[in-house]
């Protein structure tokens, strides 16, 4: 949208002084850039200049002789200056040759702006190199410092918002710097000058600009009865617009079509409208409505200008910012600094926790060292912030700063599924300098033997995946290097050794950070290699595009890269079940898996997946004993670390990551996204097996569960699948009950628990144990047609390699082959001694060697 220059500024006449043609300078005198390719009519930082035409005298080169401007007789508080200093070399010092020109020399008298007033008196300002005018090409770090770049601050959207909204992102890493300084460019820039006047009420009649001791240009002059200082911005501010009829938001929620004349839009973000009384209750999540047609806009900008907004069909709607009309409501600017501390209320000490901020009309209000408004795309700005959809949250450590406007302030401070969450508002006065918060444990499944864990966690540095675990209270947080087409990821993170913790006192090593890889690829799937020791198990990714590079053949099995993990002394997890859905059965089958992840993003958005959980029946029903973990698979600000998570039983063990391994592997785990449960079958724990007679019996299942946040709706007793036994409830927080489940045959049984967040229907799956095994005298767990559909997976994988796979060299084709025929051999086996046959898909049937 182009907008009118600021009425607060009139542009001088300058045809009649004019001296020469900015195409005929001295070489390295004037600007190369924008200035010097307008012409006419023009503004810069929303100030009017009035610069001359092509092909003709259109600068004043000050050289040899003075030149006087005519003024008039204006008043003006500041007189404007468009200028540049003739470029040159920087001399260092002797010995050491001169630099390039980096505009670094300072000091050098370049020219007198005299004032002439009515009354005959004069005031001369003496123009000083790097401080009233500054070269066009300059090194970074050669700003001037009382003058500003005419090219005016730059806002960018971030790459994955340019994409939403099918538009041009601003270039090499704007799309998460976010702006840039008019300097930023290092070239081509000419400099805006305020003068001040002395004497603001006597008539100007003239200047006399004077060359002293280098060659400047001046481009254009303007006049202001401006008080303030033209060019000085006050702090950035906030305020609520109501759009006019036909403004629309665009596909990121924001409007395009709002300029301000003097200084910057940082955004205009639909505004967010919070129900308070809701905020204060204590229901599992509160998202805030989003308003029809009000807008925040954050803007920088002098106190004397105008936004313009857009309409369609029509003239801009006019906002003066000194004197806003109706519409229009100024947000309390967030300029009271307060610490704001966390403690656990019995141990005082600090700890870790997600905090949210908002004021009055909804803005966020982000501690200092974050984010205005988080990232939440792929790969982009990974740091300690989080966002549930419209509420955003940064991580901290125990405290932070944050500037707070005056009035009601509310929060939210979150620690994990044990921890009674923190959720409301409070006054903030002149006076306030500190806030403390203090966060009870009402729930204590530690200090019972238990450590919680995430399985699946990418692109966070190791210290802030530290970070994380303690806010979310995940006592191990594993982060996984891998590939993505030619990105890799925490490669130099990983040692093969390093467990990384944290440093809050108090905590004494509860939280760690080990980093590990997910070996990925596109058709035969994904594998996480958790905690191995020695060298990193290459290749990162196999088969080509999207997981590895294109033109990469398929080299490797998932099944050999998990034997190695085995052998480095590692814990080998089949990610996000049941996807990609191909040699997964296999490694099963060869038994080179140690557990199955339930993952979701957010539990906010999905909880435990039914399709997962069908995925991890059917290796039950089929007799593979796998225990349930659970991972985020977090890779930007969007997912939540811990989100779902997986609970395992130390019993009396030290706790430490080898020993989370190896009762991980043990199988009593259960994975939840907030309540908290455990059973066992005749006194057995998850993972365990029970056996009964040949005929059978009944058993006794016991379980308990425990909420902070999620309401609990219903408990279920699941055997083989089926329910055998469940108890309804009205949004409980705590149960414990006793089942007798009768059993005819080997079978397993687990429990589960559903509710939710934002869960009306008690349909939602909030948690899950792993399974305990019931076996009848000899007999196996097995059900025929989950084992059938589990070999048409080895098929399909085998016929993934004989056909459409990238070959490598004959031995690595070969080894391939065998151990997916090898896993084939096993389960047809299984299948045959349970007295099963069966059909062959038609590339492998028992016709063709195998």
């Amino acid at each position: 949208m182009k907008i009118p220059a600021s009425k607060h500024f009139d542009a001088v006449e300058l045809g009649d002084v004019f001296n020469m043609d900015r195409a005929e300078l001295p070489e390295h005198c004037g600007c190369k850039g924008v200035v010097a390719e307008t012409f006419g009519n023009a503004q810069f930082r929303g100030i009017p200049f009035l610069l001359g035409d092509p092909g003709c005298p259109n600068v004043i080169l000050l050289d040899q002789e003075p030149v006087t401007v005519s003024l008039g007789g204006v008043r003006a508080n500041y007189i404007l200056f468009l200028h540049v200093v003739e470029s040159r070399r920087t001399d260092i010092h002797e010995g050491l040759g001169t630099a390039e020109y980096t505009g670094n020399d300072l000091g050098d008298h370049v020219s007198d702006y005299v004032l002439q007033y009515e009354d005959g008196e004069s005031e001369a300002r003496p123009i000083v190199r790097r401080f009233a005018i500054q070269q066009d090409t300059i090194g970074w770090g050669a700003s001037a410092f009382a003058s500003v770049p005419a090219r005016s601050e730059r806002v960018f959207r971030s790459s994955s918002e340019h994409v939403q909204l099918d538009t041009v992102g601003g270039g090499f890493g704007m799309g998460e710097v976010r702006v840039s300084a008019g300097r930023d460019v290092g070239g081509g820039v000419a400099w805006l000058y305020a003068l001040p006047n002395p004497a603001a009420d006597r008539p100007i009649t003239s200047l006399v600009l004077t060359p002293c001791d280098e060659r400047s240009v001046i481009y254009g002059i303007s006049t202001t009865r401006i008080e303030e200082h033209p060019l000085r911005y006050p702090d950035r501010r906030k305020l609520v617009v109501s759009l006019p009829k036909g403004v629309e938001f665009n596909a990121i929620d924001e409007v395009d079509d709002i300029e301000v004349d003097l200084g910057n839009v940082i955004s205009a973000r639909r505004q967010l409208e919070y129900d308070h009384a809701e905020w204060n209750s204590g229901k599992a999540d509160v998202q805030p409505d989003v308003a029809s047609s009000a807008a925040v806009v954050e803007y920088a900008a002098h106190p004397g200008a105008v936004l313009y907004v857009g309409q369609p069909g029509g003239d801009p709607l006019e906002i003066v910012l000194e004197d806003m009309d109706a519409g229009v409501v100024s947000i309390a600017p967030a300029h009271r600094p307060v610490r704001v501390k966390v403690m656990d209320k019995v141990s005082r000490d600090p700890v870790g926790v997600r905090i949210h901020f908002h004021g009055e009309s909804g803005e966020y209000l982000p501690p200092k060292g974050y984010h205005r408004k988080v990232n939440t795309s792929w790969f982009e700005d990974n740091y300690g912030e989080f966002a549930n959809g419209a509420n955003q949250y940064a991580y901290i450590r125990g405290e932070c700063v944050v500037d707070l406007p005056l009035g009601r302030v509310y929060v939210e401070i979150t620690r994990g599924y044990e921890i009674t969450p923190i959720r409301e508002s409070f006054d903030v006065t002149g006076e306030t300098d500190e806030l403390r918060f203090e966060l009870e444990r009402v729930l204590d499944w530690r200090r019972r033997g238990w450590v919680s864990a995430d399985t699946h966690v990418h692109f966070l540095s190791p210290s802030t995946a530290v970070l994380e675990g303690e806010a979310e209270d995940v006592n191990v947080v594993n982060l996984l290097a891998s590939q993505w087409g030619e990105m890799f990821s925490n490669v130099g993170d990983f040692d093969g050794v390093t467990n990384h913790t944290n440093t809050l006192s108090g905590n004494n090593g509860e939280f760690l950070t080990r980093v590990g890889t997910e070996n990925r690829m596109q058709i035969l799937g994904h594998i996480s290699l958790l905690g191995y020791s020695g060298e990193m198990i290459h290749p990162l990714c196999s088969g080509g595009t999207s997981e590895s590079a294109l033109g990469d053949f398929q080299e490797v099995t998932m099944a050999d890269w998990a034997e190695r993990c085995i052998a480095q002394k590692g814990l080998v997890v089949m990610p996000h079940a049941p996807l990609p859905q191909c040699e997964r059965v296999a490694d099963v089958v060869l038994d080179v898996v140690n557990a199955i992840e339930f993952m979701t993003f957010t539990p906010y958005d999905a909880q435990l997946l039914p399709y997962a959980v069908a995925d991890w029946y059917r290796f039950l029903n089929a007799g593979y004993h796998l225990p349930v973990v659970g991972g985020s698979d977090k890779m930007s600000a969007s997912a939540l670390l811990g989100g779902i998570r997986t609970y395992t039983y130390l019993d009396d063990r030290e706790f430490t990551y080898e020993n989370w391994m190896e009762a991980t592997r043990g199988g009593h785990t259960f994975v939840t996204v907030g309540p908290l449960v455990d059973m066992k079958v005749e006194g057995a724990s998850p993972g365990s097996i029970v056996k009964l007679s040949d005929n059978g019996g009944t058993v006794t299942v016991d379980w308990t569960v425990s909420s902070v946040r999620v309401p609990i709706r219903a408990v279920e007793v699941v055997m083989g699948g089926r329910v055998v036994g469940a108890e309804r409830f009205d949004a409980v927080m705590n149960s414990e009950g006793s089942i007798e489940v009768s059993v005819e045959s080997s079978d397993w049984i687990a429990v589960r628990v559903r509710g939710g967040y934002n869960d009306d229907t008690g349909q939602k799956l909030a948690a899950h144990t792993s399974a305990v095994q019931v076996l009848t005298g000899s007999k196996p767990v097995y059900q025929q047609e989950d084992a059938v559909e589990m070999l048409k997976q080895i098929e399909g994988s085998i016929a993934y390699v004989d056909t459409i796979a990238s070959r490598p060299d004959a031995d690595r084709y070969r080894k391939m082959r065998m151990t997916l025929e090898s896993a084939y051999k096993r389960l047809h086996a299984r299948m045959h001694e349970n007295g099963v046959f069966h059909d062959h898909s038609p590339l492998h049937d028992h016709g063709h060697e195998h």
